[in-house]
C-alpha cells in the first residue's frame, strides 16, 4: 500500500506540473542549479560513502563517483534546460477539413514517467530537470550501490520543490530494492512510461518484466572505421578521445576497425592511447603492425569475446577488414546500434557508410563521444534509445512528451 500511495501521488503531482506556468518552472530550475552548487560538498560527502563500499577496479566506480567540477556540470546542465524552451503546447500539425473542422496535432506531457538506473547519482538530476521542463513526474528507482548520494539529491530536489510551492511528489524516490523495481513496472494506470538505464541485463530485465510502456537506452558498443582514404591526425584524435574522454559511459569506443591499406599508420593512430594504458585487443594483422611500436604488455591477441563486448575500461579491440562493406558486416554483426563512426576523406564511402549503419547516432569524422544530450543542444539527456519506436537517440525534452488531437469547429456533425 506504500508504494501504492507513492504512485498515486506521482499522478496528482503529474497533473498539478501541467498546470504551472513556464516561468515557475524555469525559476524552479535556476534555484535547483543553485543550490545543487552550494550543497556539492554536502553531496560529496553522500557520494563517498556509497563510494566506500565499492572497488575502485569497478567500471562502475567513475560513474558513481561526484565531485565538484562534476556538479558544476550537473548544475550547467539545469540550467541549460531552464533556457530552452517549453516542449509543451507545440502544434505538430494542423489541418482543416473540407467541413471547416480544424485538426490540430499538440504536444503534452506523459503524465508519470519512471527511470530505473544503477550506479549513476547524477541521473536523478538529469531525469527530474527534464521531466519537471516537460511537465512530467518522475519516479526514481536507483541502485543500491549509490544509496546515499541518491537520497541526498532527491532531497535537496524536494527541498526546492517545497520552496516554490510545488508538489514536492514530482519527484520520487523508491526504495533500493529488487520489490519496488518489481511494483514499478507492473504500475498499470499509474506510470504511463518507464526507462532503464544501466547494464544489458537491467535493460533485458525491465522489458521482459514491465507492464508499463517501455523505452530502452541500450548498452554502447561502439565502432570507428578507419578507411583506407582517412586522415591520420582526424583518425588518431577521433580514437583517443572516443576511447578516453570517459571510459565507463555508453559512448566510449570498444572497437576500432582498420582497412588493411593503412595498417602501416596503425601504430601512429594508436601512439596516444598507450599514454592512458589502453589494453589493446588485436586480431593478426593489427597485432603485427603494432608490434614493437606500442607497449607489448598492452598488447594481447583478440579472440571472439574481444568483439561485441562493452568493454566500459581502458581497453579496446581491433578489427583489420579489406574493405567497406567488410567493415559494414563487421558493424552489423556486433553493434549495439547506439554509436557508429567512420574516418575518411571519400564523400562517396561516407555517404556509403551512414546510408548503410543502422545505428542511432552516425558519425563522420567526428568523435563518438559527442552522443549526449547537452552535446546535441539538448540541455541534457535521460538517456540514448537504441530502439525506433518515438525516440532514438539522445532522449531531450522532445522526447519526453506525447501529443493529442485538438479538433475544433462550428457545430460540425458527421453524416
Amino acid at each position: 500500500m506504500e508504494l501504492q500511495s507513492m504512485f498515486e501521488k506521482a499522478v496528482a503531482a503529474g497533473r498539478a506540473l501541467n498546470m504551472i506556468d513556464e516561468s515557475t518552472i524555469n525559476d524552479t530550475l535556476m534555484a535547483l542549479a543553485d543550490l545543487t552548487e552550494k550543497e556539492a560538498d554536502t553531496i560529496i560527502a553522500a557520494n563517498a560513502k556509497d563510494l566506500a563500499l565499492m572497488d575502485k577496479s569497478n567500471p562502475m566506480y567513475d560513474r558513481l563517483l561526484l565531485n565538484k567540477d562534476r556538479i558544476y556540470g550537473i548544475a550547467s546542465d539545469i540550467r541549460n534546460v531552464a533556457s530552452l524552451p517549453s516542449p509543451l503546447g507545440r502544434v505538430l500539425s494542423e489541418v482543416t477539413r473540407p467541413n471547416g473542422m480544424v485538426v490540430k496535432k499538440v504536444s503534452v506531457p506523459f503524465g508519470v514517467i519512471g527511470v530505473i538506473y544503477e550506479a549513476r547519482p547524477n541521473v536523478g538530476f538529469d531525469v527530474f530537470s527534464l521531466c519537471f521542463k516537460s511537465g512530467n513526474s518522475c519516479i526514481l528507482k536507483g541502485g543500491s550501490d549509490a544509496r546515499n548520494s541518491n537520497e541526498t539529491i532527491v532531497e535537496l530536489i524536494k527541498s526546492v520543490l517545497r520552496k516554490k510551492g510545488i508538489d514536492e511528489n514530482s519527484v520520487t524516490l523508491m526504495p533500493a530494492s529488487r520489490e519496488s523495481t518489481a511494483e514499478l513496472l507492473n504500475a498499470v494506470g499509474y506510470v504511463d512510461l518507464v526507462i532503464p538505464r544501466g547494464s544489458r541485463g537491467l535493460i533485458d530485465f525491465v522489458r521482459d518484466n514491465a507492464r508499463v510502456p517501455v523505452i530502452e537506452t541500450g548498452a554502447g558498443i561502439c565502432h570507428v572505421y578507419f578507411d583506407k582514404d582517412g586522415d591520420i591526425a582526424k583518425g588518431a584524435a577521433i580514437v583517443y578521445n572516443s576511447k578516453t574522454r570517459r571510459v565507463s559511459v555508453c559512448n566510449a569506443l570498444d572497437c576500432l576497425i582498420i582497412h588493411s591499406e593503412r595498417l602501416k599508420d596503425l601504430p601512429a593512430i594508436c601512439k596516444k592511447l598507450a599514454e592512458k594504458n589502453v589494453v589493446i585487443y588485436a586480431d593478426a594483422p593489427a597485432l603485427e603492425a603494432l608490434k614493437g611500436s606500442y607497449p607489448e604488455n598492452l598488447l594481447c591477441a583478440a579472440d571472439d569475446s574481444s568483439y561485441g563486448t562493452e568493454f566500459l575500461s581502458y581497453k579496446m579491440a581491433i578489427k583489420t577488414v579489406n574493405s567497406l562493406q567488410e567493415a559494414l558486416d563487421h558493424i552489423i554483426r556486433y553493434s549495439s546500434k547506439h554509436s557508429e563512426a567512420i574516418v575518411s576523406e571519400n564523400e562517396a564511402t561516407i555517404a556509403l557508410y551512414e546510408r548503410s549503419v543502422d545505428a542511432a547516432c552516425v558519425y563522420a569524422n567526428v568523435a563518438t563521444s559527442f552522443t549526449d544530450g547537452a552535446q546535441f543542444g539538448l540541455g541534457a539527456e535521460i538517456g540514448i534509445s537504441t530502439q525506433k519506436l518515438h525516440a532514438r537517440g539522445p532522449m531531450g525534452l522532445h522526447e519526453l512528451t506525447s501529443y493529442k488531437y485538438i479538433i475544433t469547429g462550428n457545430g460540425q456533425t458527421r453524416d
